[in-house]
């Protein structure tokens, strides 16, 4: 008698092999890129006072350790692929969770398109025989990248964990460097309170934590994983807060290292503060150290971003808020549908897209997303008080209370700043109802089905 075999079943169970290094290396690797090197000079602009500077990076940084307190509970209560999506579902409901979860989605796969291109203006830089092939070298880099993470989680996690250390080292280099070689002919702490008095405190203290806050964005990137860590109780948290106290540590001193070998009116304005720090600590070979640190920087940055996306595109399809397929993995653990899609949407925005516009609005939607979030975990906390939560954050609820009104202030901020994003954002809500309505029908209806 014939035997039927049963039809093979597609893998959707992500695996369990990240720990703690891959954490702090997605935290360092998806959060320090290029706005670091760039920030301090338009800063100064704002704050002709070193202490003011300092203080300003002192308290941003304190800040992000208290939200990535809140993340870690968020994150280890519910351990599931695709981020801040899960908690705010959670908490919200099903389309508060949809909306902010393609949010999430437009905002980081948005990014490898623009790090491919800025990347491919640094390589010219070294290689000036590429010029005029810029698109063509960008599109190479994002699919180099796409080949090294395709065969599953554990080649992106080997390429983030090398990627971040180098640029770790080169960070390092640098600060060091200036504080051997740089001479201090000026005190760090003179300042031209006057100027202060006469721009504005208030404004130009708010101008530079927008400015700040920008450089830290990729911070909360362990909650992608989450479900692929081996021990994401104890690995989460040591994560979140050992990547964000690097991180903000890191920024500090970068920035009382420009200042220790260039007085602040002398970078006030300057995009390229930390390369006139450079050519002080490193002589002729300046602008070339600053060029390979951009370069690291990106590469580091680029294939966080390439392994972020998908992750999210799983958690939403796992929902029925994306395709099916997207859940379906090859044997290394990688969505492969959702890695391609996120493949091709990065390949057109390279090809056809203005970027300024997508950016702008991409920092609209994260402050939403991580609002959403803080509301969470204070909903959470009194609607779910029996839900596991094998840590809990510091300070709680002053600690979170305080990280959703600075991203109430924030989005007001933006609000005002910039309508054009804030037009686009309300139109993308009102066209995501329908959507999800007709997704939400289907997901019930396939439900239906196997049920009968």
């Amino acid at each position: 008698m014939q035997v039927l075999q049963q039809p093979k079943q597609k893998k959707t169970k992500l695996k369990k092999v990240l720990g703690v290094a891959f954490g702090i290396s997605i935290v360092i690797g998806g959060t320090i890129g290029a706005g670091i090197l760039r920030v301090p000079g338009s800063i100064a602009a704002l704050l002709p006072d070193a202490r003011l500077i300092i203080g300003c990076w002192i308290i941003l940084g304190l800040f992000i350790m208290l939200s990535a307190s809140s993340y870690a509970e968020l994150t280890t209560m519910l351990p599931k692929a695709g981020g801040a999506y899960n908690y705010i579902k959670r908490a919200f409901g099903n389309y508060a969770g949809f909306i902010n979860g393609w949010f999430d989605f437009i905002c980081n796969a948005i990014a490898p398109a623009y790090f491919c291109i800025v990347l491919s203006e640094y390589f010219i830089l070294v290689f000036p025989q590429l010029q005029g092939y810029n698109t063509l070298l960008a599109l190479v880099e994002l699919t180099i990248f796409m080949l090294i993470n395709f065969p599953g989680v554990k080649s992106g996690s080997i390429a983030q964990q090398i990627s971040s250390a180098i640029k770790m080292l080169l960070f390092v280099a640098l600060i060091i460097a200036c504080f051997l070689k740089g001479s201090l002919h000026h005190s760090i702490f003179d300042g031209q309170q006057t100027k202060l008095i006469q721009g504005g405190l208030v404004f130009a203290i708010f101008k530079s934590m927008q400015l700040i806050m920008g450089t830290y964005d990729g911070w909360m990137a362990v909650s992608f994983f989450a479900e692929e860590d081996t021990d994401p109780t104890k690995n989460i948290p040591k994560s979140y807060l050992l990547g964000a106290l690097t991180v903000s540590l890191l920024y500090i001193l970068i920035n009382v290292a420009i200042l220790y070998v260039l007085p602040v009116a002398s970078i006030a304005g300057s995009p390229l503060a930390a390369s006139q720090a450079s050519a002080i600590a490193f002589g002729k070979n300046g602008t070339m150290f600053m060029t390979i640190i951009s370069i690291f920087s990106l590469l580091s940055i680029l294939n966080a971003y390439i392994m972020i996306p998908p992750r999210i595109l799983y958690g939403l399809s796992r929902d029925g808020y994306f395709i099916k397929q997207g859940t379906i993995l090859n044997t290394g653990g990688t969505p492969v549908y959702s890695a391609l899609f996120c493949y091709l949407l990065a390949l057109v925005l390279i090809v056809f897209s203005s970027f300024d516009l997508l950016f702008s609005l991409g920092a609209f939607m994260m402050t939403v997303v991580t609002g959403f979030a803080f509301a969470s975990l204070i909903k959470l906390r009194k609607t779910e008080p029996d839900l596991p939560r094998p840590y809990k954050a510091w300070g709680y609820p002053y600690s979170t209370f305080i990280a959703i009104t600075v991203s109430i202030a924030l989005l007001i901020g933006f609000s005002i700043s910039d309508r054009k994003s804030l037009i686009i954002m309300l139109a993308v809500v009102l066209i995501s109802l329908p959507c999800y309505k007709f997704l939400f029908r289907r997901t019930t209806t396939d439900t239906s089905i196997k049920k009968n």
